[in-house]
């Protein structure tokens, strides 16, 4: 959902985002004629929808639509955007393009919701969700703009790629494709609370320019841009103090949404409303789940919206693709690295054209289509891989231990006696999660070389021996910890690693102040509050000294650890200000005050009797 810049470069880049190419109005105006309309929908509200169709009218065409709550700018029926659709090809090929403001939203009728609830059963016209609100958009389509095929389309990226999601609840039977590209699929699990820790620089930096309207008046106004006065979030988020700061000191409980987060940090019914993967059955519409590795917004989304709709639809054509992209990577540019990265080659055009274009242009224009199930980058190997089913079929479980002495290992700990490592985690002295100064999260972040944490000491480090052979991980990664802690509540951040041999030699990226000898590439990172172990809705306290499991998900990948590498593992309490700090008492840490952080103790245990290991899925 969110795109992590300042929202005021999102605004002026959302349409490159969302139809990547040469920016051409007139292009498209010569080619195109552009209809605006106030479509009703069954409540009597009117949403604003721009409708770009070819004036070639020789030939009857699809819908290609996008529904977004980022606005259909611009507005004006001789105001054209540069580009149309996914990528170039589209517009070239010719599509009816449908732009449609979402309920709530910019020149729409509406109050927002924030990832509108959907509902399993509409008892009457006043029962209306994003499913209701595609469905009637549809018909509206079908009956009203001439010289259609009778066929649907839906693609989007992000917040988009939620209501492409939710289109697929209309059961509308045109709708016969649709594509959600980093889908939201749970709020608090993608955007806002990451197994309970809230994602506070990606947060904090987008809602004052989302917000641009909080009542049901249609406008073309934009939010403002909040004006840190710094470059240093590390820096800036230490000095606000605690998150009831956020507040105080800058919002003024003037955002509806930023509050609704405050307000529920735990995985209530407000959360569980916004769970749109417990409603995709029986869909029978043909789609494509896309998403990027290294997408820091909603890697969950992507992933779990395809394992939930392959598994609950096996008679309906279900693909999935994942390549070594950020957010919305796939859409723009070449996909050939990230950071210091190299990808060996652009990634993102054989999507586009191979995958993306032809999924669309089998279901909508009946081409030919010969497209795998799963599509999977396997970074490391820098290679696409195909597959059935994912996880790949041949992947089987493993464990890979934490040993004393700071090794990791297939090998389970043999000795009986007790083992631990511990170190002292002040969340007034946190982590830095990027060694640079950012405002932002740095997409880069998740390649970054680890090399600046490896040595702090609130920071463990566990490797295994220099690889003999290749190891490949393909599939989700869970943490399964045994810690204590000397206070009541404690993060737990555990950061999966690719060390690189002394041999290993620059590439074309690598920056000048960088060394690809010895470079810590993280792989894969997530973190986890600890009083949500037992349940996200069911904190738990700690007890002082007492060895507990922490077990939690890391989410998939597919990467290969090269002969000559190692595997890495760092484990640390604190990840600022990617996530907000804890305060390590148990307690409601938004509503927390500034002194109520406080130094404490953990130790992670590495013995028979109290194993740690990662459980790993190997080729």
């Amino acid at each position: 959902m969110k795109l992590l810049l300042y929202f005021f470069l999102f605004l002026t880049s959302v349409s490159a985002f969302a139809q990547p190419g040469a920016p051409d109005a007139a292009a498209v105006k010569n080619n195109y004629t552009k209809y605006e309309y106030q479509i009703p929908m069954r409540d009597g509200k009117k949403l604003f929808t721009s409708v770009y169709v070819p004036k070639d009218q020789s030939k009857k065409y699809p819908f290609m639509m996008d529904r977004t709550c980022y606005s259909v700018a611009p507005y004006g029926a001789d105001a054209y955007k540069t580009s149309l659709g996914p990528s170039p090809q589209y517009m070239q090929d010719g599509y009816i393009f449908v732009y449609q403001d979402v309920r709530g939203r910019w020149m729409s009728e509406g109050i927002y919701e924030e990832m509108t609830p959907e509902l399993e059963v509409h008892k009457t016209n006043k029962d209306v969700d994003e499913g209701t609100d595609t469905y009637d958009t549809i018909d509206w389509l079908l009956k009203n703009v001439a010289n259609n095929n009778g066929k649907v389309g839906v693609w989007g990226i992000s917040y988009p790629g939620f209501y492409t999601t939710t289109a697929l609840l209309s059961r509308h039977p045109a709708l016969v494709a649709a594509s959600p590209q980093a889908p939201i699929a749970d709020l608090y699990r993608d955007d806002a609370f990451h197994n309970g820790g809230f994602m506070l620089v990606a947060n904090f930096g987008f809602y004052p320019g989302f917000t641009n309207r909080q009542d049901d008046k249609p406008t073309q106004r934009r939010g403002p841009r909040f004006d840190p006065g710094s470059e240093d979030g590390y820096d800036f988020f230490l000095k606000m103090g605690s998150m009831r700061n956020t507040n105080v000191k800058y919002f003024k409980d003037t955002i509806r949404l930023w509050n609704e987060m405050m307000d529920h940090p735990d995985y209530d019914q407000h959360w569980k409303d916004r769970n749109v993967l417990t409603h995709l059955h029986d869909i029978k519409t043909a789609t494509l789940v896309t998403g990027g590795w290294y997408d820091a917004e909603d890697l969950y989304g992507a992933i779990n919206t395809y394992k939930v709709l392959a598994a609950k639809n096996p008679n309906t054509p279900v693909y999935f693709a994942m390549g070594p992209w950020v957010h919305g990577g796939w859409a723009r540019g070449a996909g050939d690295h990230l950071g210091d990265v190299d990808f060996g080659g652009p990634s993102a055009p054989f999507y586009r054209e191979k995958i993306e274009f032809a999924f669309f242009s089998h279901y909508l224009k009946g081409t030919p289509l010969n497209l795998p199930k799963v599509s999977a980058f396997q970074t490391g190997a820098n290679q696409w891989k195909t597959y059935n089913t994912w996880p790949p079929a041949p992947a089987k479980e493993k464990n890979l231990y934490f040993l004393p002495g700071g090794k990791l290992s297939f090998t389970a700990p043999a000795a009986a006696k007790d083992s631990y490592n511990e170190f002292v985690s002040d969340p007034n002295k946190p982590v830095p999660f990027v060694n640079n100064k950012t405002m932002d999260m740095d997409r880069e972040y998740m390649t970054a070389d680890q090399r600046f944490t490896a040595k702090m000491p609130d920071v463990l480090t566990y490797q295994t021996d220099v690889l003999t052979g290749d190891v490949t991980l393909a599939g989700n990664i869970w943490a399964n910890l045994k810690v204590s802690t000397a206070g009541t509540d404690a993060d737990w951040v555990v950061k999966v690693i690719d060390v690189y041999p002394d041999t290993a030699t620059n590439n074309k990226f690598t920056r000048k102040e960088v060394q690809m000898a010895g470079y810590q590439q993280m792989v894969r990172s997530e973190a986890m509050r600890g009083k949500y172990r037992t349940g996200f809705d069911k904190p738990t306290a700690f007890k002082p000294g007492q060895v507990s499991p922490v077990n939690f998900e890391l989410q998939d990948v597919l990467h290969t650890f090269k002969k000559g590498h190692r595997i890495m593992v760092q484990l640390q309490s604190s990840w600022f200000p990617l996530i907000d700090r804890n305060t390590q008492q148990f307690q409601d840490i938004m509503k927390a005050k500034d002194d109520d952080f406080k130094k404490a103790t953990h130790r992670v245990y590495t013995s028979k009797v109290h194993p740690s290991f990662l459980k790993v899925r190997v080729m």
